[in-house]
């Protein structure tokens, strides 16, 4: 028996997620691979998918969830080494639940596991979680049918052709891209979807699959983990780098100069493409992306939805509206196209394309959609998150123009400025955001701002 507290500590409120050998090891996985099995049983599933990451402890962890899902009766099909979206493009194409074994951006000791319903249905903790851990820690009732059998299928050559056929660049320029894989799933599944792609030349950086991440940690969301690929842009003379994540379900971009591409640039453009393929659609973007967004879906006939920060969020909302495509300010891109999941490649792809069919460098193509300053996310540690917050609001109270508490606070200044401040559900922290006309009021109201946050 395991206490529902320890439990709890490592099945989150969206995945699995702990340290190796100390959280999780064989024997409680093949436990979270039972509950899940049950759980995916009782609402009609008869197989599951697996897919693993580079690391060292991915293989026998995910080998002990197949035993626990097969001891529940239902099939097990591995597809191996694999990115986080192609685990939810193969829970696509074989309409079965999912479970990827990956801790994403994660230091080497961590491991976790991402799950999923069949189409790529999250499973979150009010969808499933819950129930998953209360079982863990009370023990799996035993299934009395036959096991059921394990069978292999490498779906990444169908991943890379069913991305491509969502993207058109069959008459773009030739392309110089530098890819930075930060020794994750990148450099597996890059040279089969880019790879095929003649007019690209891929100028690899760190590519080798090794789960201790001997170079930079595979989180390309801290500017820091985004330096070796600007400098590596410049030296190569690429027109475009490219960063993916640990298991490679988020892209981040740099231009030609090496300067990052804002992750709400992007999402813009995304959206200024998908909604030339569905007119009027619906686009749906976090409250920390910047206002640059809902404005270009509305001047291209789309609907914008603001949401709170989290894919648990966006999926929802994506499902509920129908949403042609969503973007969060962490670099994570949903696509009705791909289940309603999120793929960074698919994005990149996206980017690809938009150089490709014009002349102007990507430093003058986003240009148009980097409509306003903003300072990235940045946080400080608080004893009382509630009343620091408050405390900002009073500082700024002859200047807001409006306010809303969809995820913690956002402030509409009178200046046409804006802030939102949100307290980390795990952590004693608050998280700001700020975006205003220019480099230097953002500055301005940021030195501000967090001189009330951390007095």
């Amino acid at each position: 028996m395991r206490s529902l507290e320890s439990v709890q500590a490592v099945i989150k409120a969206y995945d699995v997620r702990g340290l190796v050998g100390e959280q999780l090891d064989e024997p409680f996985v093949r436990d979270v691979g039972a509950a899940f099995a049950a759980l995916m049983r009782g609402e009609g599933a008869i197989r599951v998918v697996i897919g693993h990451d580079m690391r060292d402890s991915s293989p026998a962890l995910s080998a002990a969830f197949a035993e626990g899902v097969q001891a529940q009766g239902l099939d097990v099909i591995t597809i191996g080494l694999a990115s986080t979206d192609e685990l939810y493009f193969a829970s696509g194409i074989l309409e079965c639940p999912g479970a990827m074994f990956t801790a994403s951006h994660n230091p080497a000791a961590y491991n976790g596991i991402k799950l999923c319903r069949a189409g790529a249905k999250p499973v979150g903790q009010e969808t499933g979680l819950a129930r998953i851990s209360q079982q863990v820690a009370d023990g799996v009732p035993a299934y009395d049918g036959a096991p059921g059998a394990v069978s292999e299928r490498d779906v990444l050559p169908e991943y890379g052709e069913y991305l491509r056929g969502l993207v058109d660049l069959s008459g773009t320029r030739a392309l110089t891209v530098a890819v930075d894989a930060g020794n994750g799933m990148g450099g597996y599944t890059v040279p089969t979807v880019l790879g095929a792609l003649g007019q690209l030349s891929i100028r690899p950086l760190f590519f080798e699959l090794d789960g201790s991440f001997p170079n930079h940690e595979a989180n390309p969301l801290d500017p820091k983990n985004l330096v070796d690929l600007q400098r590596f842009v410049v030296e190569q003379g690429a027109d475009i780098g490219l960063a993916f994540d640990g298991d490679a379900d988020r892209c981040f971009v740099v231009d030609e100069r090496g300067e990052p591409v804002s992750p709400s640039a992007v999402t813009a453009l995304v959206a200024e493409r998908e909604l030339k393929r569905s007119p009027g659609a619906t686009v749906i973007h976090n409250l920390i992306t910047s206002k640059a967004v809902p404005e270009i879906i509305r001047e291209n006939g789309g609907t914008p939805v603001r949401t709170r920060v989290g894919h648990s969020f966006i999926k929802a909302t994506m499902a509920e509206t129908g949403a042609v495509f969503g973007g969060e300010h962490s670099a994570h891109y949903y696509f009705r196209d791909f289940w309603g999941a999120d793929s960074g490649m698919l994005a990149a792809l996206h980017v690809l394309a938009a150089l490709g069919e014009q002349d102007l460098p990507l430093s003058q193509l986003m240009a148009w959609y980097d409509r306003y300053a903003a300072s990235g996310e940045i946080n400080s540690t608080v004893a009382d998150q509630t009343e620091r917050t408050e405390a900002v609001l009073a500082d700024f109270a002859v200047e807001i123009a409006g306010t809303d508490r969809l995820d913690g606070v956002t402030v509409e200044l009178a200046s046409g400025a804006w802030f939102n401040l949100r307290a980390s559900n795990t952590e004693p922290l608050l998280r700001l955001n700020v975006e205003a006309a220019t480099p230097d009021e953002v500055a301005a109201l940021t030195g501000r701002i967090l001189a009330v946050v951390r007095a």
